[in-house]
């Protein structure tokens, strides 16, 4: 299958799908191009929503929204998929970030895909990329395994299968579970592992812990937990 595109107009073109990536926080990080292709798009694929009526809301634009979450992302993307070879636009959109990114998006692209539908990136955010771009740890390769298992057995299994791993892993955890992780980076690489915590990236409350596991986990114990994390982890043998 291949894919030549040309037309370079802002507006969403029929029979084309968008994956347009939204702010994790900030609402000025939403490109031009994003607003325009949301705002022009026959239909808008949403995880929620909710979420995503009241980001158009504070844009003035005003779609029609179907609903495209982890629940019925089977059925749904086979319908947005006709829906496009039918000529109709659709955006996909989902609560923040980039869609396929740990959220709903890789099915209806792969349905499009295999009919040979036009699918087109509108680049944005991307919270484990912001985070490895500000945390000092090696950007020259990376692993993203997306969330971590919610069992501690699982996570160190994961931990230790990858002790020896050349290039930096990126995470993403709950506020409920960041704690118990850095325990378990501890118990599987060690206390010296140095690794990245970063809280609500681009928010209000955005901050980083850089550093020892050991160091972090205790200066995370002393912090309040409440938003969203991404733990990124050195390979073994880098230092600050």
């Amino acid at each position: 299958m291949s894919q030549e595109r040309t037309n370079t107009s802002l507006r969403a073109q029929p029979g084309h799908l968008y994956v347009v990536s939204t702010p994790i926080g900030n609402l000025s990080d939403l490109s031009d191009r994003a607003r325009a292709i949301l705002g022009s798009a026959d239909l808008v694929a949403c995880e929620d929503t909710r979420t995503t009526g009241v980001l158009l809301s504070r844009l003035g634009i005003s779609r029609e929204l179907v609903s495209y979450h982890e629940h019925n992302e089977a059925e749904a993307a086979e319908r947005l998929a006709q829906a496009i070879a039918s000529g109709r636009s659709v955006a996909l959109a989902t609560d923040a970030g980039t869609p396929g990114m740990s959220d709903p998006g890789f099915r209806v692209v792969r349905a499009c895909r295999r009919l040979s539908l036009p699918v087109v990136p509108v680049p944005g955010p991307v919270a484990f990329a912001a985070a490895l771009s500000s945390s000092g740890l090696p950007t020259n390769g990376f692993l993203f395994a997306g969330f971590l298992p919610p069992k501690s057995s699982a996570r160190l299994s994961f931990f230790s299968s990858h002790r020896d791993f050349a290039y930096t892993i990126a995470l993403y955890e709950s506020c409920h579970r960041i704690a118990k992780a850095l325990d378990d980076v501890v118990g599987a690489l060690g206390p010296a592992r140095v690794v990245c915590v970063a809280k609500e990236v681009t928010k209000l409350h955005e901050t980083f812990w850089v550093g020892p596991a050991g160091e972090v986990r205790d200066k995370l114990a002393k912090a309040s937990l409440k938003g969203e994390f991404t733990l990124l982890i050195a390979p073994g043998d880098y230092r600050l």
